[in-house]
């Protein structure tokens, strides 16, 4: 059975093209879905097999990045986002989307499917937006499916809110002992695996996020 993809647009998502374009060259069906069709109840989430939320400048990032479409998300899409999380359908969020999924409450989550914001991204350390390269290095022990078999990363880094925080530290353990702290930025000139729960010097971690967490 080819798996269908919800790739979200609207509202300042600007890379579903891309994204769509990556489903499909790994066999998917994507189909580019505006938020409004799906609280519209026009289209029905659990019609999909997979979620992806887009990166791009969401709401122009009022209120803080992913806050407004998180919210939307949230409210909005409640018991669908719900249903299908525990049917077991993967969703994925990227850059902005990342921060979308942590700001509406589904990252990092609980078994009950609660849609309580328990961490958020932050402002950067430097005071600015970060456009720059970093190391990234993956948990080999996490049950994340984007991630399996994947060691280490190059990539581009742009944005102004990065630095994962949480209000209760003792989560950190708890997510950690779980396998949902998957991504973390690295120091380059280490051998793999080197990833440490002390934060990095800038420019290595370029928001100082705590534990390095990048996702």
């Amino acid at each position: 059975m080819q798996p269908r993809v919800a790739v979200l647009s609207g509202f300042g998502i600007n890379c579903e093209s891309e994204t769509m374009a990556v489903f499909e060259m790994a066999g998917a069906k994507a189909d580019r879905v505006h938020v409004n069709r799906l609280v519209n109840g026009e289209i029905n989430l659990n019609d999909y097999h997979i979620m992806a939320v887009p990166g791009g400048f969401s709401f122009g990032d009022h209120l803080g990045s992913g806050r407004l479409m998180g919210n939307r998300l949230r409210f909005g899409l409640r018991e669908q986002v719900r249903d299908f999380v525990k049917a077991g359908k993967p969703v994925i969020g990227i850059c902005n989307g990342f921060q979308v999924l942590v700001k509406m409450g589904l990252l990092p989550g609980d078994n009950d499917v609660s849609l309580t914001q328990t961490a958020s991204l932050a402002l950067n350390d430097s005071g600015h937006y970060e456009n720059r390269w970093a190391t990234l290095e993956f948990d080999s022990e996490s049950h994340c499916i984007w991630t399996k078999g994947m060691t280490r990363i190059r990539v581009p880094v742009r944005h102004g809110e990065g630095k994962f925080v949480t209000a209760d530290k003792n989560l950190l353990d708890d997510w950690g002992e779980g396998g949902q702290l998957v991504v973390k930025y690295v120091d380059p000139s280490t051998e793999y695996p080197s990833s440490t729960d002390e934060v990095l010097p800038y420019p290595i971690s370029p928001n100082q996020s705590w534990r390095n967490i990048a996702g």
